[in-house]
């Protein structure tokens, strides 16, 4: 196996220019990015079969992948990437829906598919991903049909366990099985996962019209950048390749604006760092700069107006006496109120 990238404090920030390898053919084009939060550690391990691949992926950080439209458009790769999650949580926003792959559960991502995937750490602060990245015309042929993107079931029957056994055996192997009968191996994982699927409803969705397509670009695009304090209109806009007029219809459409829509989410996640993050390990000051607050002071008020309670009381005493959601946003003079 060899190391396909690493990801710490050091170089974090490097990560979109880096997981493709070093040389720029692993993985497809796309929108990487790592949470900067207490602990980054990532680091992905990698053997070649043939036309696929074998890959680790392991973390203690969250982190982020997004393909749209224009990424296909730029690079028309088509693969499948088959996962079995082994530790953590796997989220999927795709055009059916959302998929959430826990631990243990065995989902499939398609490049050629717009999709967003969020990777979280479990309880025990670490993220575990082994999975094959193959060429479609690969996998339909075992398949007999295309997947869709964000197909996902618990892999706790035996042919998935098979499937994966001879994965992992081949990722371990130190060269003692040839080239030839690797690739073997592979196919037969791939139809031994064929099997496992059977009975499952793995057939793509209908199509989705270009404004919903259009809608979940955008609301994903802001879900990954709520850490930017600087996301605006037009930023969201550039990076979903459409027009501010656009967007701001879609939200209206959607029912909500997009000041209220951007800092609702800034306090449910800020709410979701104050739940699972110790003292020790992130300030109030810390999280309210991690999910996009200019400035601590203007974090506190915003969550107390939400919730009722202050961040540090919340930390202190707990969800008991807090509201489920935070109340509307209204923007007055350049700051968020309730």
């Amino acid at each position: 196996m060899e190391t396909l990238f690493a990801f710490d404090k050091r170089n974090y920030k490097d990560c979109q220019q880096a997981f493709r390898g070093p040389r720029n053919r692993e993985y497809y084009v796309g929108d990487y990015s790592i949470d900067p939060g207490a602990v980054i550690d990532v680091r992905a391990e990698r053997k070649v079969v043939g036309a696929c691949s074998i890959i680790r992926l392991r973390s203690r950080t969250r982190q982020f992948f997004r393909r749209t439209w224009t990424h296909i458009r730029e690079d028309g790769t088509d693969v499948a990437v088959v996962c079995f999650v082994k530790r953590g949580w796997l989220c999927v926003s795709h055009p059916g829906g959302e998929s959430v792959a826990k631990a243990g559960d065995f989902v499939v991502t398609r490049s050629m598919t717009p999709f967003t995937v969020e990777s979280r750490v479990g309880e025990d602060g670490n993220y575990e991903l082994l999975h094959l990245t193959v060429p479609m015309h690969m996998l339909r042929r075992a398949l007999n049909d295309d997947i869709k993107t964000g197909f996902c079931v618990p892999a706790a029957n035996r042919r998935f366990a098979l499937a994966e056994r001879i994965l992992s055996d081949l990722f371990e192997d130190q060269g003692e099985i040839a080239e030839p009968l690797a690739q073997q191996l592979v196919d037969a994982a791939l139809c031994v996962l064929a099997d496992a699927i059977k009975g499952h409803d793995a057939r793509l969705p209908g199509r989705q019209s270009l404004a919903e397509r259009r809608l979940h670009d955008v609301l994903r695009y802001i879900e990954t950048h709520l850490s930017d304090p600087k996301l605006s209109v037009v930023a969201v806009a550039k990076g979903c390749g459409i027009s501010p007029r656009y967007l701001s219809l879609l939200l209206r459409q959607h029912g909500t604006p997009f000041s209220e829509l951007v800092w609702s989410k800034r306090l449910a996640a800020a709410r979701q760092w104050l739940s699972t993050a110790r003292a020790g390990e992130a300030s109030i000051s810390e999280i309210a700069y991690r999910v996009g607050f200019k400035s601590p002071a203007h974090f506190s008020r915003m969550f107390k107006r939400a919730f009722n309670i202050s961040p540090r009381q919340y930390r202190t005493n707990g969800a008991a006496t807090v509201r489920a959601e935070p109340q509307a946003v209204v923007v007055d003079g350049g700051e968020s109120r309730h």
